[in-house]
């Protein structure tokens, strides 16, 4: 009778070891160690259902000590990732605004680039030539201009005659 409880009890540490590793394994990996909770308990209570078993008859208790420190710790690593996570979540909100922000700035930087720019812009139509100097002319000049050559003959063929 005596040499049954030994192997039982040396039978869960062996489960709990191998919980305990596999349990271990899954909590290190980000992201996927938040389901190793429920292994992480699995291995805890296996490895103290071992040692009261192992207890009561002296067997050797190495097996069931090491799998029960590796369920605790597999089980913290894995806990602390709810922490971790909840705090990604709640820090998210502010992602958008400072890449909003930064495209702001950048957009802000090329339009007063170009703005201090010298960029001419030639354009016929019909025979009419409009010529567009950026940064020399005032705004309201440019939209003119633009607005007639639209407003020219439309019903022209804008393809390359052929020869």
């Amino acid at each position: 009778m005596e040499e049954n409880k030994k192997t039982s009890a040396h039978a869960i540490g062996t489960a709990a070891l191998i919980t305990g590793i596999i349990t271990f394994v899954l909590a290190v990996i980000p992201c996927v160690g938040i389901i190793a909770i429920i292994p992480g308990i699995i291995t805890i209570v296996l490895a103290v259902i071992g040692l009261t078993q192992a207890s009561g008859d002296n067997s050797p208790l190495a097996l069931l000590i090491s799998s029960l420190v590796i369920g605790i710790v597999a089980f913290l690593i894995s806990f602390s990732q709810i922490f971790v996570t909840t705090r990604l979540v709640r820090h998210t909100d502010k992602f958008p605004r400072e890449i909003r922000e930064a495209i702001k700035d950048i957009q802000d930087d090329v339009f007063k680039n170009l703005e201090e720019s010298k960029v001419n812009i030639r354009i016929e139509s019909n025979g009419e030539v409009v010529e567009i100097k950026a940064g020399t002319e005032d705004k309201e000049i440019k939209l003119k201009q633009l607005e007639e050559l639209e407003k020219s003959d439309k019903t022209k063929n804008d393809t390359v005659p052929d020869k």
